[in-house]
């Protein structure tokens, strides 16, 4: 992928999709954090539905790292996999009230040290809550999406997002993904992708070839 052809996928993205917002509704780092580990493997949707009731019980930090696993077991239950999940939740507020001083850490390193806390969901919350440039969130939508244009041939993430940060700029990267987020919904979609009505397909690899 060469800068020119990536430049004007951008320019297209950005057209096609002016708003390029998380689907998860958050007020703050700990509410993102909290509901991007309820959406492994589960719809933003229904983690949208959920996040109220917890958060109206489990405010902050403070009360989740006070929380007692089973009660956000209940909260979180429609996610599923809501065992692991809660542990996780609780372990991290305990770990940024003991060892961050309340606040969710700014950071790769630190947020990676949060349990449950992968590359993904740490880059959101850089991008997203915190704004830092160059951040990468490389989901399935990202995965399927940048091995279509041609951006990469692999699907390991980590080496994806690397790769991103070689040719996206900086201040355009966390919009960029979630453009691939909202165009893998309505237009690229897994296993039927409608490339006839791509706005992508004059410079996407994948439509070049059928």
């Amino acid at each position: 992928m060469d800068k020119a052809t990536s430049d004007e996928i951008i320019a297209l993205l950005e057209r096609e999709y002016p708003l390029a917002e998380c689907t998860l509704d958050y007020d703050d780092a700990y509410h993102l954090l909290v509901s991007v580990r309820l959406a492994a493997q589960c719809t933003d949707a229904r983690v949208n539905k959920v996040t109220p009731a917890l958060f109206e019980r489990f405010p902050d930090v403070r009360s989740m790292a006070q929380a007692e696993i089973s009660e956000v077991e209940e909260y979180i239950r429609p996610c599923g996999f809501y065992h692991g999940k809660a542990r996780d939740i609780v372990g991290a507020a305990i770990m940024i009230e003991t060892q961050f001083s309340g606040r969710v850490p700014d950071n790769m390193e630190d947020l990676l040290k949060l349990p449950g806390v992968g590359r993904k969901s740490a880059n959101l919350i850089l991008g997203d809550v915190y704004h830092v440039p160059g951040a990468v969130v490389v989901d399935t939508h990202c995965i399927r999406i940048t091995n279509l244009l041609g951006y990469v041939q692999t699907k390991d993430p980590v080496k994806i997002e690397y790769a991103l940060r070689e040719i996206l700029p900086p201040e355009k990267s966390n919009d960029f993904c979630h453009r691939m987020v909202l165009h893998g919904r309505a237009v690229c979609v897994a296993r039927r992708p409608t490339c006839g009505e791509c706005v992508l397909k004059g410079v996407c690899a994948h439509a070049a070839q059928i």
